[in-house]
Parts: structure tokens; sequence; C-alpha cells
């Protein structure tokens, strides 16, 4: 069976996913039965629609707002790479979000530093973890220290910590095979990535869309009841998309801006990040909210741009707080709610320019 790179070419990412049908369950369905208990989300999709020309040509706008930005992060992150990896650099990016940015990734490594680096793209799951078939198949071709994992953004830090208890199990049940927890991001708003371009909570444009951004890929799925023992986690392939694929546009169009930035910027240098400012913020205003609305789980509040979108897109969400009402980067958030009669309320205060709300069914 040849590799699967989605919509993508094997010179930009291998999926180490597994392509197959999940059975459609409506976005309500879900949520009722992933709050009952009953089922974990990662066990379930709700498939996906293509989207309105309105809502692509926000995409758009969001590329003219902040393509730049994201290019010069994009440097930023690969100058890091190299820094910290000097026997070998092997991109693991974290599906979905992460996919467009190793893609990106490996192609600034390439282009600009003559590093060729190999870029899988593999599943990690919150309570389930990381897919352990996809790490001993990248661990058969590299070294465990040249692994460097990737992903778009940090929300409260969730995946950050998966991630590093993920490679504690899998180095106990793999004769101690010790794989650097070190998470790298274009922007970490919770403190809980290792490297970081970043710590603002700006539009991502790549956050704005679902597959039709990441290859046609859906989101990862995983039934352990229905498994095999050496299969990797799951996924949709979107293929009936293809016709509307944004995905190698994205590429496109980003690797030519960080042409430009590459040709005009001198300096490239990391920013100074206070982690433990960062997590202290996040703690707060996760304690804040669930008191203010009576939330029961920091599960159900999902803060900044890139998680409130995910809710929007996929989730049932009970609220979307916005720092600024006209704000450009939340206009596509703006449009969601306002398409699902979804409440928004302005928050002046807010640390980050977005947050939404989960819809807690009562059951």
């Amino acid at each position: 069976m040849p590799p699967f790179t989605g919509s993508y070419t094997l010179d930009d990412v291998q999926f180490l996913l597994k392509p197959m049908r999940v059975k459609n369950t409506p976005v309500h369905l879900k949520e009722a039965l992933i709050q009952s208990g009953k089922k974990h989300y990662s066990e379930m999709l709700s498939y996906e629609s293509l989207p309105t020309d309105d809502y692509v040509a926000l995409f758009h706008a969001a590329m003219v707002l902040n393509q730049e930005r994201v290019a010069k992060h994009l440097l930023i992150l690969a100058k890091q790479i190299i820094a910290t990896r000097s026997h070998g650099i092997t991109l693991v990016s974290l599906a979905r979000a992460g996919t467009p940015i190793g893609v990106l990734l490996k192609q600034v490594l390439k282009r600009h530093f003559n590093i060729d680096a190999a870029h899988y793209s593999v599943s990690i799951i919150r309570d389930v973890g990381l897919d352990q078939n996809a790490l001993r198949f990248i661990l058969q071709h590299h070294t465990p220290k040249s692994l460097v994992f990737v992903d778009g953004w940090t929300g409260k830090g969730v995946i950050a910590r998966q991630l590093e208890s993920s490679l504690v199990d899998f180095a106990e049940k793999n004769n101690g095979v010790a794989i650097p927890p070190d998470l790298y991001v274009l922007t970490d708003l919770s403190g809980s990535a290792t490297v970081a371009a970043s710590s603002d909570d700006y539009l991502i444009p790549s956050s704005v869309l679902n597959s039709t951004v990441s290859g046609l890929v859906s989101r990862s799925v995983y039934d352990p009841h229905t498994a095999d023992a050496d299969d990797f986690h799951g996924c949709v392939y979107y293929q009936q998309f293809a016709e509307q694929d944004l995905s190698a546009y994205f590429i496109e169009t980003m690797l030519a801006c960080v042409e430009r930035v590459w040709q005009t910027s001198t300096t490239f240098k990391a920013p100074t990040i206070n982690r433990q400012q960062l997590q202290n913020v996040s703690q707060t205003l996760l304690q804040n909210l669930a008191k203010q609305y009576n939330i029961s789980h920091a599960n159900y509040i999902k803060p900044g741009i890139g998680e409130a979108t995910r809710v929007l897109l996929r989730r049932e969400a009970q609220r979307v707080l916005l720092r600024d009402l006209n704000a450009e980067a939340t206009r596509h958030l703006r449009w969601l709610a306002e398409s699902k009669s979804i409440p928004i309320t302005v928050c002046s205060d807010l640390p980050y320019q977005a947050v939404a709300l989960i819809k807690e069914i009562n059951l």
C-alpha cells in the first residue's frame, strides 16, 4: 500500500493514519454521548460539509491579515529546531491542526536552510494519547532524539501534557526509549510549549477551515473496540472535496510570503516567553469563567481564536466571548456564531481575543 498523504504530496508529509469509513454522528447526538460518558469524542465523527463562499472569503481575509506574521514565526521556529536538534530533524506534526504547520516547516527547512527533514503527521487524542504504533513506525527509520513535535498553537495546554504523559508511557512499554516531549508551536497561549514563536492570541489562517486546508483529512478517530492492535488511529479522507481544496494554495502562498520575509528581514530570534505567567493567566481565566458561567469542567472552556473556531465548527457552543466585537481577527467567529444563533458576549478584560464555551446538556 502506498504511503497516505491526503491531498499533499510525499514531499510534504506522510500521514500515519488509517483512512477508513466512519459512521456520521450528528453534532447534537455526539455532544450528548460525550457528556453522558457513553462514548469518548474520539470514537465518533460528525461529517464535514463544505464551507460557503462567504466563509471561504473570511479565510482569504485572514491570509491577508496575518500571512507575514506566520511567515516570520515559521522562520523563527525553523531556526529554533535547528538549534535544538543537532543530530538530525524528524518533524512529527500533531494531526490535524499541526499538519499544515509541519508541511510548511519541512519546506522552509529545505528551501532556506538546506535541511531535508522527514515529516510525519500522527494522531494524539486527549485521554487516549499519542498513537504508539505510529511512533514505533517512525523509530524504525529515525532516532528518538531527532523527533520534533509540531502543532499550530496551545489553548489550555491539554495536548502538551498529553504528549508528555504519552511519551513516558511509551518509554515504559518500549525498553525505556526516551523521546524528548518538546512541543514546537507558532503561538503558545498557555505557557505549555517548549518552543514558541509567540504567545499572542492571533489568527492563524489555517485555523479558519477544517479538512480543506489540511490535506482533506478529518480529525483523527480511534475506537478501541474495533481497532486492530497494530492499526494506526483512523481518519476520513474527504476526497469528494478535491475541487474546493485549499491545502496546496495555503502552502504555496505561505512559502511565497516566507521568501519575501526572508529577503527583507535580518533577524528571526525567538522571543523571551514567561511560561509561568502564561500558565497563571490560563488557570485564573478557567477558574473565573467556570464560576461565572457555572461550568462543571474545564473541558467545556476553549480559550483562544483557534480553539474557539474548533468549537464553532464541530461542537455545540453555548456562547462565544470576544474581547473586541469589531476585531478583524475574530470576524469569522462572529460569522459562525451569528449563522448558528450562538450568543456573543463582549468581555473587554479577556486575556485572549476569544473564548468559546461548550453547551452543557441536561442529561
